[in-house]
């Protein structure tokens, strides 16, 4: 099933205008899963401007702003034989929000639990019929961010660029127009993060006529890493029986892509800088430079800062690179995405009835609750397993494997706050600033933590912590 544009009773000028005079920190409603249809994707609605939510079945998913005196409604209508036709209804209470059954048939779930009417807490899914929803009390978002957003009629301007997250949204703006400029682009983010998918992108946008040209930096022999990447002359070394032009000018007016730059040998390193400072290279036993004119992106998950203070890395070159830096959020950080990077991933799918698979409640619940160390490429291949596995079309929870599908990555010590699930510690903030109302200062003194790690995890982690100031 195919979900429809979302529609609006307000004019796009109006819109416009309720963007313009409301918060900065918006609470959102999210859609983010449709089990039974996981090829439709997501939707995103801003509850700023918003009194009353009412959630029904419809034939397809849509979307209403209405006016009734005083009362500022929004209309969701989901498509789903279980779903009722006023399933559920979401009402404001100052700045918070609470959602109550509304006699439905088959109820409505809030974290597993069945429920008659229950305040939201940020975080909080919420299942109605075979529809997994999300409650976020305030995400960062510009003045220019839609109120509302649909997948089905988001068209991203390059592959990797999609998302219903209005923070992540803006720094994918910010990255298409870099794209555009003879900046070099520096991608840093976990493994599996979609790395090199951005940097295709960031050449597709750039316009320049030339190849992509992709050099795995840690997957070349120490031996041959240099002939590799600036080519050699006939004669240079044992077995160069021809002169080779090497990958920096095979990517001659186009990009070079060097993926984990951080496992270059500091000898290669060298050579590099210079290709970037003089856009010349000279291959290995040669004696004249030769002029290139390339795009360089690159890209690591390693702490290339870190490897710099300790002589692993040369700070000239990290300079070099880091034209434009450009961090790509793990896929623990925008659950709100999963289900438009499900449908993507099973439309692109090689295993055969993929499109045409659906999800078990019980296999989505654990979709979203897992805290994917191995982030998107783990995701994949985890869909490819279940689909395989599947009988009559449906992923079931037994189909999905009970841990993840390898080691989380590597970190660099930390508080044990750090290193607790996502959730656990979003919960745990939430809790704190419940209790200390909203003030940061009193959280860092109960956690034993300076004041500014408590807001690199408020602002990780999405919540602001005025909502919770009484």
């Amino acid at each position: 099933m195919t979900a429809e544009p979302t529609t609006h009773a307000t004019t796009n000028e109006d819109a416009g205008h309720e963007r313009r005079a409301g918060a900065l920190s918006p609470p959102y409603l999210f859609v983010v899963l449709h089990c039974d249809s996981p090829l439709a994707g997501g939707a995103r609605y801003d509850l700023s401007d918003v009194d009353q939510v009412t959630i029904g079945r419809g034939s397809s998913r849509a979307a209403t702003r209405t006016r009734e005196g005083e009362l500022r409604k929004l209309d969701l209508r989901l498509p789903g034989s279980i779903i009722s036709s006023k399933h559920g209804v979401l009402v404001r209470d100052a700045e918070r929000w609470s959602i109550e059954d509304a006699q439905s048939r088959n109820g409505i779930f809030v974290n597993d639990e069945r429920v008659t009417r229950v305040t939201l807490r940020d975080g909080d899914f919420i299942e109605v019929g075979h529809v997994i929803l999300r409650y976020r009390a305030a995400l960062p978002a510009s003045r220019s961010a839609p109120v509302d957003l649909d997948t089905a009629h988001l068209t991203p301007r390059a592959p990797g660029f999609g998302t219903l997250l209005p923070q992540l949204a803006e720094q994918l703006t910010d990255l298409d127009r870099i794209a555009r400029m003879p900046v070099t682009v520096l991608l840093l983010g976990e493994t599996g993060t979609g790395k090199e998918v951005l940097a295709r992108a960031v050449h597709t946008l750039s316009g320049r006529p030339g190849p992509f040209v992709a050099v795995n930096c840690g997957g070349l022999p120490a031996s041959l890493l240099e002939s590799q990447l600036f080519g050699h002359v006939k004669g240079s070394f044992t077995g160069a029986t021809r002169d080779e032009i090497g990958t920096i000018r095979s990517a001659d007016g186009g990009t070079l892509f060097l993926d984990e730059i951080g496992d270059l040998p500091l000898p290669a390193q060298a050579a590099l800088l210079r290709v970037l400072q003089e856009r010349e290279v000279v291959p290995v036993g040669g004696t004249r430079p030769l002029k290139v004119d390339l795009r360089v992106v690159a890209a690591t998950h390693k702490p290339l800062e870190y490897m710099a203070s300790r002589g692993e890395f040369r700070p000239d070159l990290l300079a070099r690179l880091s034209g434009y830096r450009h961090e790509l959020m793990p896929l623990r950080g925008r659950i709100e995405d999963l289900g438009m990077i499900v449908g993507d991933l099973l439309r692109r799918s090689e295993v055969p009835g993929a499109r045409d698979v659906r999800i078990s409640m019980s296999a989505g619940r654990r979709l979203l609750r897992h805290t994917w160390p191995l982030n998107i490429r783990e995701l994949q291949q985890l869909l490819a397993v279940a689909t395989a596995l599947s009988t009559g079309s449906v992923i079931e929870a037994a189909h999905l494997p009970s841990g993840s599908l390898g080691a989380p990555p590597e970190r660099a010590p930390e508080a044990e706050h750090s290193l607790l699930e996502p959730e656990k510690l979003r919960q745990h903030l939430i809790a704190l600033l419940e209790k200390h109302q909203g003030k940061v200062s009193y959280v860092a003194r109960d956690m034993g933590k300076a004041r500014m790690q408590i807001h690199r995890w408020l602002q990780r982690l999405g919540i602001d912590p005025k909502i919770y100031r009484r």
